[in-house]
């Protein structure tokens, strides 16, 4: 099978759209999806900065949706031709953190879902010429027209849903509101910052607005504290003199919990001296550097911890978002710009520049 996809074949060069192969049907647990949309994610990006860990040339894209056209079927098979699904991460399903509903914490996830693939990954992707493309970017590589996939990566959704700009629901969005109604599992009285503005940063303010909390968002941007702000937050600018001490009087006292989506080490101790006593902080942006604490940011009973996924069941909590989209209290439709496929790069660059805060990508039908 033939189809398009956007191909990464350096860590410098642009996207190339291109003819790719797909050389295996579905095996028994696997589903092949049509991809719909496909949200760019800055995990994505950051395959430019991973200084050779991520093998290349390679598909990327880790926010699809679509519509299934193949089933490798089995016995225990849930999800059938037609089906309308959201793509999220990979997981074994039989470790101890999957069995015990944690599968962003499986035992197996870097290799399951940053280049490592799946065994029966190798050699089942390739470009029109037969060079083989890395095995599946987190059990997908959705930068084209059609990811096979494992039915375990899927979630069903309503038909009635406009499923092309659904994708991020399955990571970016997932993490954000996840961060807010499971790790904090915030209620209606609490208080949240959030640093960073971004898409993120603001499922997190959607989600923490849904639930009832207090929000203070925190970025640099005014375009997106405009956006904080529509969704229910109190924007205050990323250079605000006494930051911690601000956000403790906006919450009176002092936030219950953080979410820091930026891994900056001086937002980060701002992050941790604007807590409560027992407040807890949480990290979703990965650390590139050693974090220097400072000296009282963890006294008093505060906690931090990283969020892998925001904690997510995605087939628990893609259907809980969608149902609060439906009622009206998760727009997350509000921070999607759509572009074709082949304009791949003027996504990346629009993303990097801050001018878009969720880049959703639409392949045009040109199979066979």
């Amino acid at each position: 099978m033939r189809f398009q996809a956007a191909v990464l074949r350096s860590y410098e060069d642009p996207f190339t759209v291109e003819e790719v192969a797909l050389r295996t049907e579905p095996a028994v647990g696997e589903i092949l999806v049509e991809i719909a949309g496909c949200g760019m994610c800055r995990t994505d990006l950051a395959v430019r900065r991973s200084a050779g860990n991520s093998p290349l040339p390679a598909v990327l894209g880790h926010e699809g949706s679509g519509v299934v056209v193949r089933t490798g079927d089995g016995p225990d098979a849930t999800i059938g031709v037609g089906d309308h699904v959201v793509l999220s991460f990979d997981s074994c399903g039989h470790c101890r953190n999957c069995r015990g509903a944690a599968p962003a914490y499986c035992d197996s996830f870097a290799s399951l879902n940053l280049f490592g693939g799946r065994k029966e990954d190798t050699r089942q992707l390739t470009d029109a010429t037969g060079g083989a493309l890395a095995p599946r970017w987190f059990g997908q590589s959705s930068f084209a027209e059609y990811a096979l996939v494992p039915a375990r990566n899927a979630v069903r959704v309503d038909p009635a849903l406009p499923v092309e700009l659904l994708g991020p629901l399955g990571c970016g969005f997932l993490t954000g509101a996840g961060a807010v109604l499971n790790t904090f599992a915030a209620s209606p009285g609490d208080t949240l910052v959030v640093f960073g503005a971004g898409a993120v940063g603001l499922a997190a303010v959607m989600a923490a607005t849904a639930a009832g909390a207090l929000t203070v968002a925190v970025d640099r941007h005014p375009r997106r504290l405009a956006l904080a702000e529509r969704f229910g937050a109190i924007p205050l600018h990323a250079k605000t003199a006494g930051r911690a001490e601000r956000i403790r009087r906006l919450t009176g006292g002092g936030a219950q919990y953080a979410l820091d989506t930026t891994a900056s080490a001086p937002l980060i101790n701002d992050a941790l001296r604007a807590l409560r006593p027992t407040g807890s902080l949480g990290l979703v942006a990965r650390l590139h550097t050693a974090l220097p604490l400072e000296p009282g940011t963890l006294d008093r009973g505060r906690s931090i911890r990283h969020i892998c996924e925001g904690d997510a069941v995605p087939g628990l909590l893609v259907p809980l978002l969608t149902r609060l989209w439906q009622a009206g209290r998760f727009p997350f439709d509000q921070l999607i710009r759509t572009y074709p496929l082949t304009d791949i790069n003027e996504a990346e660059r629009d993303c990097d520049a801050g001018r878009v805060v969720k880049p959703v990508l639409l392949p045009e039908r040109t199979s066979r």
